[in-house]
């Protein structure tokens, strides 16, 4: 199938962007790397009225470090990410990420600020988002303002985007000392889409007690789900299999998988217990090495 007709425009800088996003808004919608819009126009599940092209806006494509913390233009590709020195250092659990988006060819186009506004419940950087704490900066032709990762995202393809908006920053704060991440995802196969994955940080104290945790899981609910309540249950504890079975009990209460023709509701479940085990492991041992 091939998408219904659309108006094209390609403004060559920000101001203009945001200037048609106005004049439009809600007919139009922006176009970044369209390795998630233009698929779905093509099967007619998006038919915008009009396309504003972002690729040819300058300044939204950078890695750069402000005051320890890590901020990203929206239009960075997410292959840019992969390889980036930075990225590496202060954002181990983005970098462990990114090779589980999809393709190289996908994540060559593919930009951090289009997967963040797509909100795909089964894709993994809303739930890395959620994870770091990042904050969002949405800019309109009238201003600009920062949203939390929790404020950001909504629901299923649903963010706190206003229709005139554009999201053009992300910013992650600097980790903490003795904090370990893991990243881990079950697919079919690789590249396709994960049937579940979660992203897990855990923050050590002197004694090796979990001081701080986060558990975000990807393809459990409607988006990215902060299962805070089995956070919680591994605050005070070092690593072990009782306070890991704990966190992966309160986790199963917090997740909501609907199930799809790959995995049944039972089987997401299960894989997210087994995913929930092996990525804490991981970020005990992680921050356990972290001086």
């Amino acid at each position: 199938m091939k998408p219904p007709a659309f108006d094209y425009f390609a403004p060559e800088s920000l101001d203009e962007a945001l200037a048609l996003m106005a004049q439009h808004a809600g007919a139009a919608k922006p176009l970044a790397g369209g390795q998630s819009l233009v698929p779905a126009m093509n099967f007619r599940v998006a038919q915008p009225e009009i396309l504003v092209d972002l690729n040819r806006l300058p300044g939204l494509d950078f890695v750069r470090a402000v005051n320890g913390d890590v901020h990203i233009g929206a239009m960075t590709r997410q292959r840019r990410l992969e390889h980036d020195p930075l990225i590496a250092q202060r954002l181990p659990l983005l970098h462990e990420t990114i090779p589980h988006i999809a393709h190289t060819q996908i994540r060559n186009r593919g930009t951090i600020g289009g997967s963040l506004a797509h909100a795909d419940p089964a894709a993994e950087l809303p739930a890395i988002a959620v994870a770091l704490d990042a904050r969002l900066r949405a800019q309109s032709a009238t201003g600009e303002r920062w949203l939390t990762a929790h404020e950001f995202f909504l629901g299923m393809f649903t963010t706190g985007l206003a229709p005139d908006e554009l999201l053009v920053e992300i910013a992650a704060p600097a980790l903490p000392p003795r904090t370990g991440s893991s990243f881990v995802e079950f697919a079919r196969r690789h590249g396709d889409y994960a049937i579940m994955g979660v992203a897990a940080l855990i923050t050590l104290d002197e004694e090796l007690r979990c001081q701080r945790a986060r558990l975000i899981y990807l393809n459990a609910g409607d988006g990215p789900v902060d299962a805070g309540r089995a956070a919680e249950v591994l605050r005070g504890h070092a690593h072990s299999a009782q306070a890991v079975d704990a966190a992966v009990a309160a986790a199963d209460a917090e997740i909501n998988p609907v199930g799809n023709v790959h995995a049944s509701v039972a089987y997401q479940r299960h894989l997210a217990g087994a995913l929930t085990r092996r990525a804490l492991a991981q970020a005990f041992d992680r921050a356990s090495q972290d001086n």
